[in-house]
C-alpha cells in the first residue's frame, strides 16, 4: 500500500510539473520564451541558426520551424520541424558563403541579442496596434520570424509579425528593427 501510495503522489507531481508544450503556448512574451526553452533543449545553447519561424494554425497550435547547426564551421545544418510537439528532421542543407568569410557570419543564437522573449513581446505590441487602428478586435498570430539579411551584417536584423485578423480576411505585416523599433507596417 505504501509503494502504491508513493508511486501515485509521483504520477501527481510528474503531471503538475509538465507545463503546455510548444503547439499550445500562447503568442506573447511568456509563450515564446517557452518555446525558445524547447529549441535550446533540442538544439544546445549555443546552437546557430539561420532559419526560425513560429506559425500558428488553429487546430493544430504553433509550429516551428528552423534550420540550425551545433558546428557552423562544418558548413551542415538542419532543417526541423515541430509539429503538434514532435520535432522531425526534413532535410540536409550545406552552405555555401563567399570566400573569405566564416560561415558564423551568416547566422544568429539565440541570446540577449536576438530572442524569442523580444519577439513574442512584439507579437503583443502588434496585436495592440491593429486593435487600436482597426475593427479587428481579436487578432491572431499567423507567423512570426527572424529574418537574416544577406551579407551577414547581424544588426540588420529584424523581427516580422503577421497577424490575421478574426474573420481570417486580413493579414497585417510589421516588420521590427532588433530594438523594437517599428520599421514598416502593413494592413
Amino acid at each position: 500500500m505504501k509503494t502504491f501510495k508513493s508511486i501515485a503522489l509521483l504520477a501527481v507531481i510528474m503531471v503538475m510539473s509538465c507545463g503546455k508544450g510548444a503547439s499550445k503556448q500562447t503568442a506573447n512574451a511568456k509563450g515564446f520564451t517557452a518555446i525558445e526553452t524547447e529549441i535550446k533543449s533540442k538544439f544546445g545553447d549555443n546552437a546557430y541558426y539561420t532559419e526560425l519561424t513560429i506559425s500558428y494554425n488553429k487546430s493544430i497550435g504553433n509550429s516551428i520551424s528552423v534550420i540550425a547547426t551545433e558546428s557552423p564551421e562544418s558548413l551542415k545544418m538542419g532543417e526541423w520541424y515541430l509539429t503538434l510537439d514532435t520535432w522531425k528532421q526534413n532535410s540536409e542543407i550545406t552552405l555555401e558563403v563567399p570566400q573569405g568569410s566564416k560561415a558564423s557570419e551568416f547566422m544568429f543564437q539565440l541570446d540577449d541579442n536576438i530572442n524569442l522573449t523580444q519577439l513574442g513581446e512584439l507579437v503583443e505590441k502588434s496585436s495592440d496596434l491593429i486593435k487600436a487602428e482597426s475593427s479587428s478586435e481579436n487578432p491572431t498570430l499567423y507567423m512570426a520570424y527572424i529574418k537574416l539579411p544577406k551579407n551577414g551584417d547581424l544588426s540588420k536584423t529584424e523581427y516580422i509579425v503577421l497577424l490575421n485578423s478574426e474573420d481570417g480576411e486580413n493579414t497585417y505585416t510589421f516588420i521590427y528593427k532588433l530594438n523594437d523599433q517599428l520599421i514598416q507596417m502593413d494592413y
